[in-house]
């Protein structure tokens, strides 16, 4: 697995290796922030113009979909699938980091709100204020929560999901989003 390389976005990773699915993720909302301040600056200078235009409606499309459903994939496959590894034993620190990342989840859906009609405004071509818009603390947000799963979440996942529990969450995370066949 590719988990340990910070970044790393693998292209080839698909349903049958969920851990590495989504650390590829990360890569691709790492993008879309990017995408996300650089559509900032450009709004400021030059307005809601085209190109803002079709990428307020990119950025829009993923977090309303992809990224939804990867937070979908964590909460109702990944984080039951771990706590439930644990079993027997005392999954405190377990429960805490999971606890933590949903906080984060809830906070990220908050943020994304506000953000999310800013671009909706600039999809709609108009040159929107940006005041009260937190798209630092949205993409600020995301940068740590990534990091934390892939330094401390996937690797523990790694190391104590099988490969049934595996794909039983890549099974899921296919049906997830529609796809009935590999």
């Amino acid at each position: 697995m590719a988990l340990g390389i910070p970044g790393f976005s693998a292209p080839t990773a698909g349903f049958e290796v969920p851990l590495e699915m989504l650390a590829a993720c990360h890569g691709r909302i790492r993008n879309q922030c990017s995408t996300l301040l650089r559509l900032r600056s450009h709004v400021t200078s030059v307005g809601a113009d085209a190109a803002a235009r079709d990428a307020a409606r990119g950025v829009i499309r993923y977090f309303d979909s992809a990224a939804h459903d990867h937070h979908e994939d964590e909460e109702q496959d990944l984080f039951p699938a771990l706590l439930e590894s644990m079993a027997g034993s005392d999954p405190v620190c377990l429960r805490e980091l999971i606890e933590s990342l949903k906080d984060d989840h809830r906070e990220l859906e908050r943020l994304w709100g506000a953000v999310r009609a800013w671009l909706a405004a600039v999809e709609a071509g108009e040159a929107a204020p940006q005041e009260g818009i937190r798209i630092d603390a949205f993409v600020d947000l995301y940068e740590r929560h990534d990091v934390r799963e892939e330094k401390e979440l996937f690797p523990m996942a790694e190391r104590l999901l099988g490969s049934e529990e595996l794909e039983r969450i890549g099974r899921s995370m296919r049906l997830r989003r529609g796809v009935t066949s590999i």
